[in-house]
């Protein structure tokens, strides 16, 4: 019998496979070492203690130490512990006749070691116990043909208990520490499926999900919200001249510039291929007009290591949320047309619409549509 092994799934390492015997080995020990004493007990209460004291000690104390050293030495140290594992089931099985079929230790250990190959996570290792497990017990009990006692005395009740409770203790232990790591892992992937690998901005989907929130609330509450919809100025003669690898760093350094000039609350993302988008919400357009500047001039002061000569620059286009806007999609037009407007009027600028400023040049003046 051994307390729950850590999981062991077969996707794991070979590293980590290679040492599951290192992690079993304490447990062993443990649930070995407290079914000495429930053994004892029971060998007390029958009178067999001088008789078979001895098996007590070789398989609960001293089997802890040959099973870790047998997995050690072994050349495959994995398949090792297994077979370790499977012997742990066959001395639980030896040890139903020993303790003449009492009922509450018998059934206690048979079961807390069954249990505990569904825990090492090993396919069907449970199911490939039991013959060594029956076996054994059938010929302890052809051999020995012990009187059955099934009835436990108080000594044998108390030295049980520890056995039920430290295993119960240790499943619900290992089981927590199991959701934990599921919920940890789930929370991983939910932020990387919210984010867009190559410019580490939020993907499409996740944007727009709060582009659409952002746009409710200001159409209820009157807030102002903008949109910036961002172009990289000739992009795809980039890719054609240069090769889609400086196309791919164009679009992730211009990603980390948008990133970096946006703030906390507003909500950037790759809207898909050169473009991008930001959300700001709670924001006139004085302050929204700041960050699309910032962007552009920062895009603009943008080199690529590999390329030095190469300067990128982009258009953006600026829309308030209005009233009229009845979908993400009709916001995202009025941007679309802004960001147009600013291509049209020479590129590298900034043009607002509806009902706002003129597109703004690289110097900054108005630019008439």
């Amino acid at each position: 019998m051994t307390a729950p092994p850590p999981s062991a799934p077969r996707h794991r390492g070979a590293s980590a496979r290679a040492n599951t015997y290192r992690s079993i080995y304490p447990l062993r020990i443990l649930g070995m070492g407290l079914g000495f004493w429930v053994t004892c007990s029971v060998l007390i209460q029958t009178g067999d203690l001088a008789r078979f004291g001895w098996v007590s000690l070789l398989t609960m104390v001293l089997w802890p130490h040959l099973a870790y050293l047998h997995a050690r030495t072994s050349r495959d140290p994995y398949r090792a512990e297994v077979r370790n594992l499977l012997i742990d089931s066959a001395i639980v099985g030896l040890w139903i006749p020993l303790m003449h079929f009492n009922l509450l230790p018998c059934v206690v250990l048979a079961v807390i070691t069954t249990h505990d190959k569904f825990g090492t996570g090993i396919k069907r290792l449970w199911l490939y116990s039991l013959p060594g497990m029956v076996g054994m017990a059938v010929l302890g009990t052809l051999v020995l043909r012990p009187e059955p006692v099934l009835a436990s005395s108080l000594p044998v009740i108390i030295a049980t208990l520890p056995v039920i409770a430290l295993h119960s203790l240790a499943v619900g232990f290992t089981s927590y520490r199991l959701i934990r790591t599921v919920a940890r892992q789930n929370q991983q992937l939910k932020e990387l499926r919210q984010r867009d690998a190559q410019t580490g901005l939020f993907a499409r989907a996740h944007w727009q999900e709060q582009a659409q929130a952002v746009l409710e609330g200001a159409r209820s509450s009157d807030r102002p919200a903008w949109l910036l919809m961002i172009d990289i100025d000739h992009f795809k003669p980039i890719n054609d001249v240069h090769g889609h690898t400086v196309g791919d760093e164009a679009i992730r350094v211009v990603g980390e510039v948008i990133r970096e000039s946006v703030r906390e609350t507003d909500c950037a993302g790759r809207y898909g291929g050169d473009e991008f988008a930001v959300v700001c919400a709670d924001t006139d357009e004085a302050h929204a007009l700041a960050i699309a500047q910032r962007i552009r001039e920062r895009i603009a002061a943008l080199r690529l290591p590999e390329l030095p000569e190469l300067q990128l620059t982009s258009s953006i286009g600026m829309a308030q949320a209005q009233s009229s806007h009845l979908t993400l999609r009709d916001w995202l037009n009025t941007a679309d047309m802004a960001m147009y407007r600013a291509k049209h009027g020479g590129r590298n600028r900034v043009a607002v619409e509806p009902h706002g400023s003129q597109p703004h040049a690289a110097d900054g003046r108005p630019v008439l549509g």
